[in-house]
């Protein structure tokens, strides 16, 4: 999935929610579960993700929507293999976005 957000520090997680195209309260819960996510907190409570979040959201939501694991098998997944399945995904990441490009150039034409 190619996440569509702009270059920034800190996104909000009604952002992070919107380009994932899922509820705020799944992010939370995926916040929760992985260990992985940390975001920072304000005094208020809210959540800004840092790109190493969205990268590591981006895993996850590849694991568990796309791929069908389950939360423990994407637990178990990402302590175990995570360097080679890391690996695909960052290819298979980086070739979406070409295609993305690729379209839109088309669509221009």
């Amino acid at each position: 999935m190619h996440v569509n957000l702009p270059e920034k520090r800190y996104y909000g997680i009604g952002e992070v929610a919107k380009a994932f195209g899922v509820n705020t309260s799944l992010i939370r819960f995926w916040e929760k579960e992985f260990d992985a996510i940390k975001p920072k907190k304000n005094a208020k409570g809210n959540r800004k993700f840092t790109p190493e979040d969205i990268k590591n959201l981006q895993f996850i939501y590849h694991l568990v929507k796309e791929r069908g694991f389950t939360l423990e098998g994407a637990k178990t997944h990402l302590k175990e293999g995570k360097k080679q399945t890391l690996n695909n995904f960052e290819i298979i990441n980086k070739l979406e976005g070409i295609k993305a490009q690729l379209t839109k150039i088309k669509s221009q034409l």
